[in-house]
């Protein structure tokens, strides 16, 4: 993992509430991206989707794990691996992955871990596919775990969690109304964050780590996505000859999530000693990615919170000047999903403030909907966001193994825009009344913390 940006990458998803969507579009509702799809016999599952008019490979492996996989008193080992897996492998040495592939001619290299799968990619030039093949199945195959390494990378974590989540101004709270706050205990898989406890990391032993390396860091627990200018014979047989001798492990255990939202209505509280002004947040609970109602929250979110056109923005920062910043968006997730809505006060604005402007913005759509022209945009902006994230090599893969992990079928990134198209006015007013209910919703109020000992 490259260290240096995935702090930022991570405050800035939060504090604007992005939304990783599957990309699936052109200006059309549908798009035709070749691509063939096969597994190996220990279970690897390959993409493979050469076009030459892209001019870099992006190699890019998902695993089926991430925090959601972790059980009580375990946690935050998904995300302790995306450090250990840089950490040298048979071949490779500690920190070899990445100065070759750079002196390769790589410069988009990362690891990334979230509540529902962690990646590994790269892109390369077209001559350097082997390598980054090569360097993937090395590590997939012999990740060298030891005490040193383990307790470096405890202590990297550490000092990530101090920098970048405990001295960062609303953190704490945004991941209190993103994972415990907004999940009943009956749904441990999401009710805790990724980054995880640093006790049960302190706890954690070099049989732990082992283990859950074996259990999910093996072929029949990945997808692999080639993408770019390549020759899919050679990648084939570069594939079979790196992957296919690697051995499969047993299944890991099922992810278990009951009445995720059986707590709601609730109110939180929190006492953030980096804050200089208060925050409001409100959290509904909703559906998992993919989920007929799943594509009208999402153009509901962008309605209310997308941009500065957006309800919430305009009522808040522009109009009232209660707010010096103001979002929503539907959170995806593979499991029950989220709506947020999140301010933070400008100076004098009490906290009640900004909730009852923002329950007025929703209220009115609960009430009267949206427009057409509202509703239009929204889908606008999404096709072309669908474009961008489709025009780069990486932005097909991750869209591959996107829909592949989510949604159990990549071909998906051919259609699943027409879902967001075929949404209707109606449909907008229907999943607000129906999900963004005061009584299917937690409240987080975020105080400085010298305001708070007043």
């Amino acid at each position: 993992m490259l260290r240096s940006d995935r702090a930022g990458r991570l405050l800035a998803a939060l504090l604007a509430l992005a939304v990783t969507a599957p990309a699936a579009a052109q200006q059309r509702a549908t798009v035709d991206i070749p691509f063939e799809k096969y597994t190996l016999e220990n279970g690897l599952r390959v993409i493979l989707a050469p076009d030459p008019s892209l001019p870099a490979v992006a190699v890019d492996v998902w695993y089926d794990v991430g925090s959601r996989n972790e059980r009580s008193g375990r946690t935050g080992f998904a995300h302790l691996f995306e450090h250990m897996m840089f950490e040298g492998s048979q071949n490779v040495g500690r920190g070899e992955h990445i100065s070759m592939l750079l002196a390769a001619g790589s410069n988009n290299l990362n690891g990334t871990t979230n509540e529902d799968r962690t990646n590994y990619y790269q892109v390369v030039p077209p001559d350097r596919l082997n390598l980054a093949l090569w360097l993937e199945a090395d590590r997939m195959r012999s990740l060298e775990v030891t005490g040193d390494q383990l307790r470096v990378q405890q202590e990297a974590v550490k000092e990530e969690k101090r920098m970048r989540v405990d001295n960062v101004p609303y953190v704490a709270s945004l991941l209190h109304s993103r994972y415990v706050g907004a999940y009943a205990p009956s749904c441990f898989s999401y009710g805790h964050t990724i980054i995880g406890s640093m006790d049960d990391l302190n706890a954690a032993t070099l049989a732990d780590v082992r283990e859950f390396f074996r259990t999910y860091y093996a072929p029949n627990n990945a997808i692999l996505s080639v993408v770019g200018d390549f020759d899919p014979a050679q990648a084939k047989q570069l594939v079979q000859e790196y992957f296919g001798g690697i051995p499969r492990a047993a299944e890991g255990p099922q992810v278990e999530c009951t009445e995720p939202f059986a707590h709601l209505p609730a109110r939180d509280t929190v006492h953030d000693p980096n804050a200089t002004l208060p925050a409001f947040q409100a959290v509904y609970g909703t559906v998992e990615a993919g989920h007929p109602d799943s594509y009208a929250l999402a153009l509901l979110g962008n309605i209310l919170g997308g941009g500065e056109s957006a309800r919430i923005q305009q009522r808040l920062v522009r109009a009232e000047k209660a707010a010096q910043t103001a979002f929503a968006a539907a959170v995806p997730r593979r499991g029950p999903g989220l709506f947020a809505t999140f301010a933070i006060a400008n100076q004098g604005v009490e906290p009640g403030r900004l909730e009852a402007l923002t329950e007025e913005e929703i209220a009115k759509v609960r009430d009267r909907g949206v427009t057409a022209a509202e509703l239009e945009r929204a889908k606008n902006q999404y096709r072309a966001q669908s474009v961008r994230a489709l025009q780069t090599a990486i932005g097909r893969a991750e869209a591959f193994n996107t829909f592949e992990v989510f949604r159990g079928d990549a071909s998906l990134i051919r259609t699943d825009l027409e879902n967001y198209m075929k949404v209707t006015r109606e449909d907008v007013q229907r999943v607000a009344r129906k999900y963004l209910d005061p009584e299917n919703r937690l409240v987080v109020v975020t105080l400085p913390a010298r305001a708070a000992s007043r």
